[in-house]
């Protein structure tokens, strides 16, 4: 935690990433001069882009984690405002099915919907996907790491991520978070920069930017922006 309050500070101040649309994800990623492809050595597929300066922590942290038998792999990463409202439209209308079911089908009312699909996915336009700060890990699958390999690697992650300055942006929910999506331990976040775009989210973006999908109004602002705060304390760390 030290180490990563350290990195916090140390780091200067983001540029030219504030502005709104960035936070809401309406930007192109690939034409984006502080973005870059992640390697194939890193990643499970091709046309995955993140920050550049997330690029190089995450690779050496790979690095040490395969010194002690670890093996990390991202699988998913920057998704921006068309991504995420194709994901999450696909669950609102129900051609994208939720644990076996078509969401239009078994929740019919508008708030309960969007609050079974935000456990796990995020509102277009509030996902910290969209800042190319945070990616998914190696399975999006909890049981993977109940257990076996995948226990061995969200331990070391626990352990050493944070000397690389990634957080898990999704902890156990508890006293320490009470709100917010479910449990995920394959998302990470690299909280330098993550952090500041946080502060800058909860002061600019206001009730109007959440728009442009289907299920936009289906909550409140407040209830919306509790997924957004809703974060593990490494990840709200001040500068």
């Amino acid at each position: 935690m030290k180490l990563l309050l350290l990195l916090l500070l140390s780091f200067p101040a983001v540029a030219q990433v504030d502005s709104v649309s960035y936070l809401l994800g309406k930007f192109d990623p690939a034409k984006h001069p502080d973005f870059v492809l992640v390697p194939k050595a890193q990643a499970s597929q091709t046309g995955m882009y993140l920050r550049k300066e997330v690029v190089e922590a995450f690779i050496r942290m790979q690095h040490a984690a395969a010194k002690d038998g670890v093996v990390l792999t991202i699988i998913s990463a920057t998704r921006n405002f068309e991504r995420q409202k194709a994901i999450w439209e696909g669950k609102w209308t129900g051609t994208r099915k939720v644990d076996g079911q078509s969401l239009n089908v078994s929740i019919p009312d508008p708030a309960n919907r969007a609050r079974k699909i935000l456990r796990y996915s995020s509102m277009p336009g509030t996902s910290r996907h969209h800042w190319g700060t945070d990616f998914d890990i190696n399975s999006l699958s909890p049981a993977h790491y109940a257990s076996g390999v995948g226990k061995k690697t969200y331990d070391w992650m626990v352990a050493h991520a944070g000397s690389y300055g990634f957080c898990q942006s999704y902890t156990a929910k508890g006293a320490a978070r009470p709100h917010g999506y479910e449990e995920e331990a394959w998302h990470w976040s690299y909280a330098p920069v993550a952090c500041q775009l946080l502060r800058h989210y909860t002061q600019r973006v206001t009730p109007e930017h959440i728009a442009g999908f289907k299920g936009a109004d289906a909550l409140p602002f407040a209830e919306v922006m509790q997924y957004v705060t809703g974060v593990g304390v490494e990840c709200k760390a001040e500068e």
